[in-house]
């Protein structure tokens, strides 16, 4: 394959290749959409690059067919749009397409390409040498790689045996029908490790070793293995291109295994395209009978939400979803992973999903917050001291002093996909097994504790949850984190405040919110300065604010939220990528307890700053980001504390 260079250009850094280009810039959401199964990628072709060079198509069709960026290219959203898109242009023009790509390439990113058949190559060397106008030679056979200009060769990140196995059959698809036909005459137990081989394991590792489809695969970081699913659950964003795959690989011999869909993503935009592409979900759970709580209706839920609340997240259960923030189920000492859809298409067909285990790091969290701290500050703290080094790691956390409640748990966990972490778990301890059996969830499967004494992390750091104060993560990334007292001095003004998402959604996340609207109403402030949103994360807890709360004097959580002008919407996930009527229109300011806050992601020309629900609420009173302090609130444990 020959081709001409396609270089990605950073313009803020004059001869620089542009790092961290996100699957928000390559796909914007917008054209995420498939209206229906026999157009899937229509759109996806059309908005590839649609901002970031929107001249794209005709480049590639012009012979600029070796795409080259810099480091973490493909990171954030699990949206198997992206490579899709790419690789319906490049056959459009005739040609085939091949990315040059520096370091760390998102890991979702990654297998997806590898799952399409799209040259995703990492390959940092070439990536920096490259110049426009450059030829290159790429031999997909031996996967070499030749700068013909430069006269320069070279070998880019290898395969794994089991990743170069599947990409020489010719992907998933081909993959998926073998590994279905041998799925029938299997049905994988559950078998947790002896005490001797739990020594040497995370606790991540642990329950993908019980989790192994082959008894004797070997779990190791860097060692693909075949690894039965607990829980495979996507959204009506990601479903489609799911329920593609799935027939293409059963030909409609069975129904979908462990298969789970929540309407969450496109259904409030009020938009004829949205609505075809959720109808393509519902007719699929209806057709394969999955009812709730295996499906969930607009405004039940966002799923990373929804699925624990029901039941169906469990410790020591893998589940791949195909959404980023399913990273969210580590909370509940799951192996929460973010993978693609046709991973999950393949889930959905074989009981199983391929994973690489990643290299471990482990944080161990001591002490306890102080005023108006909370665990969404913890894990903006984390990423911006982490400063990319969790990227493609294994987390897991020790919090021995039962100090980080479940809610807290969540955020941390969930934002583990900002982080670039593989993903993020809390082992089963006090704290989860309380949450379950407050829920009524009893009989839970064994569930193992945290690492053994001999497991290997390439990282360690004690966490001093004493240091942490509020803080609030500038654009266009959360670890561009800031404490809120020094926020407060610039009063920067902004035009929405925002709260809830699969992040900050819970009832204690807009309880916070509320405790701290109450308090300001008593000193004069009974009135939200700015337009004031709430997004509960599921049904369930937008009910449940409706409820008296003692702790608000019996007033309900969204009576207070009301009274000073906040507005209680559905639950779903539409605000926090730009989507429906709460989206940033160019020029707008948004502080929100959202997860992401890259450029275009709230919406094109939008600007988003990250903070925790009670920031939120403060800053919504006063017309400018800060924290309670600036209401003039004196912290009280007994009145503000979780």
């Amino acid at each position: 394959m020959t081709g001409e260079a396609l270089v990605l250009w950073d313009p803020d850094r004059p001869g620089q290749k542009r790092d961290a280009v996100d699957t928000d810039q390559i796909t914007p959401s917008a054209w995420c959409v498939s209206e229906s199964l026999d157009r899937l990628d229509e759109r996806w072709k059309a908005g590839t690059f649609r901002y970031l060079m929107p001249d794209f198509a005709e480049r590639v069709r012009a012979g600029q067919n070796f795409v080259v960026a810099g480091d973490r290219f493909g990171i954030g959203s699990s949206r198997e749009m992206s490579p899709a898109g790419l690789l319906g242009i490049a056959r459009d023009a005739g040609t085939t397409l091949v990315l040059v790509l520096g370091a760390d390439v998102g890991d979702i990113f990654r297998r997806n390409a590898l799952n399409l058949g799209l040259h995703a190559l990492e390959c940092p060397e070439a990536a920096a040498d490259a110049d426009d106008g450059h030829r290159f030679r790429f031999d997909p056979t031996t996967r070499r790689l030749v700068n013909e200009s430069l006269g320069r060769s070279y070998a880019p990140r290898p395969l794994t045996a089991r990743e170069e196995e599947l990409r020489r059959a010719g992907g998933i698809f081909a993959v998926g029908r073998r590994e279905f036909l041998a799925s029938l005459d299997r049905d994988p137990d559950v078998v947790w490790p002896d005490a001797a081989t739990r020594r040497r394991l995370t606790a991540t590792e642990q329950i993908l070793h019980a989790h192994r489809v082959d008894r004797a695969a070997r779990v190791a970081p860097g060692e693909t293995i075949l690894v039965a699913a607990d829980l495979l659950p996507a959204s009506d964003g990601t479903a489609p291109f799911a329920i593609h795959t799935f027939r293409e690989i059963t030909r409609g011999a069975i129904h979908p295994r462990q298969a789970a869909i929540a309407s969450d993503h496109f259904v409030f935009t009020g938009r004829d395209r949205d609505e075809r592409q959720a109808a393509i979900s519902r007719a699929f759970a209806v057709e394969e009978g999955l009812e709730a709580p295996w499906f969930a209706a607009p405004g039940d839920g966002i799923f990373h939400f929804y699925f624990p609340e029901q039941g169906l997240v469990t410790p020591g259960a893998v589940i791949p979803g195909a959404d980023s923030h399913s990273r969210a189920y580590g909370a509940h000492g799951a192996v929460g992973i973010g993978v693609g859809s046709t991973a999950l298409g393949f889930g959905w067909a074989t009981g199983s999903v391929f994973l690489t285990p990643a290299p471990a790091r482990r944080v161990v969290f001591e002490g306890a917050l102080p005023a108006w701290s909370s665990g969404k500050d913890v894990v903006l703290r984390l990423i911006a001291g982490w400063d990319g080094a969790a990227a493609g790691m294994s987390v897991e956390f020790s919090d021995p002093g039962e100090a980080l409640p479940m809610t807290w748990r969540n955020t941390i966990a969930n934002m583990m996909a900002e982080a670039e972490a593989w993903n993020g778990v809390f082992p089963f301890d006090a704290i989860t097994a309380a949450w379950y059996a407050e829920r009524g969830v009893g009989d839970l499967p064994e569930a193992l504790g945290p690492a053994g004494p001999a497991a290997r992390f390439e990282a360690e750091e004690v966490f001093d949850l004493a240091a942490v104060e509020p803080l609030v993560a500038f654009p266009p990334s959360p670890g561009n984190a800031h404490p809120a007292r020094e926020v407060a001095r610039e009063r920067i003004p902004f035009d929405r405040a925002y709260i809830g998402s699969c992040t900050n959604g819970s009832y204690e996340d807009l309880l916070a919110a509320a405790l701290v609207v109450r308090a300001a109403r008593e000193e004069g402030r009974d009135e939200a300065r700015r337009k004031f949103v709430i997004f509960p994360g599921s049904g369930g807890v937008r009910r449940r604010i409706e409820e008296g709360e003692p702790r608000l004097g019996g007033e309900p959580v969204a009576e207070v939220l009301r009274s000073v002008g906040g507005a209680i919407r559905a639950s779903w996930c539409g605000p926090c990528f730009g989507q429906g009527e709460d989206a940033l229109k160019p020029g707008m300011r948004a502080i929100t307890s959202f997860n992401r806050n890259w450029a275009n992601r709230m919406g094109r020309g939008g600007e988003g700053f990250l903070a925790s629900p009670a920031v939120v609420a403060s800053s919504a009173l006063l017309g400018y980001i800060a924290p309670p302090s600036d209401l003039g609130l004196r912290w009280d444990p007994e009145r503000f504390g979780g």
